[in-house]
């Protein structure tokens, strides 16, 4: 049952868990684009930016949305494209296996941090690669891979 105590844990896994699987998406749509010769930025948040460094903005409501934009691929083709909408997904995944063969180890102890850290990022994977359109000019990433596999058709911003 929901209760007031669970308003500061609501509000920490809103404010800092939720940002961090956001990052740790978007940090694998760019790193994509970098790996196929491409340049990548990506803003996390809505609103006036708080600071910007190197491809990174934070916006003021970092806790909002994230979005990601890339250009210039060097092997620009299909698949390369599909790797870099699918980069989110892949390095939410990898960062959950990581975790959990960091806490399998005894590096790093079990925690509620942990566990809502792979809650968010599972919720990421999922959402992210059902293949839907949010608005006519919105893929989710999913839609983005089906679009430019079927038909060649690029997205931009991806989420």
């Amino acid at each position: 049952m929901f209760e007031l105590r669970d308003v500061l844990t609501l509000l920490w896994s809103l404010c800092i868990v939720l940002p961090i699987a956001s990052f740790v998406h978007q940090l694998g749509h760019t790193v994509m684009a970098l790996a196929f010769g491409g340049k990548g930025t990506f803003t996390i948040g809505r609103g006036k930016p708080l600071f910007t460094f190197k491809n990174l903005t934070v916006k003021r409501l970092y806790f909002l949305d994230s979005f990601c934009q890339y250009e210039g691929l060097r092997y620009d083709n299909r698949a390369t494209h599909a790797m870099v909408y699918g980069g989110g997904a892949l390095f939410n995944l990898l960062s959950i296996l990581l975790v959990n063969l960091l806490i399998v180890h005894n590096v790093l102890e079990p925690h509620l941090f942990f566990y809502q850290f792979a809650y968010f990022s599972s919720y990421y994977v999922i959402f992210a690669l059902l293949p839907v359109r949010y608005s006519d000019d919105h893929p989710s990433d999913g839609m983005a891979i089906y679009e430019v596999l079927r038909h060649g058709r690029k997205c931009d911003p991806i989420d």
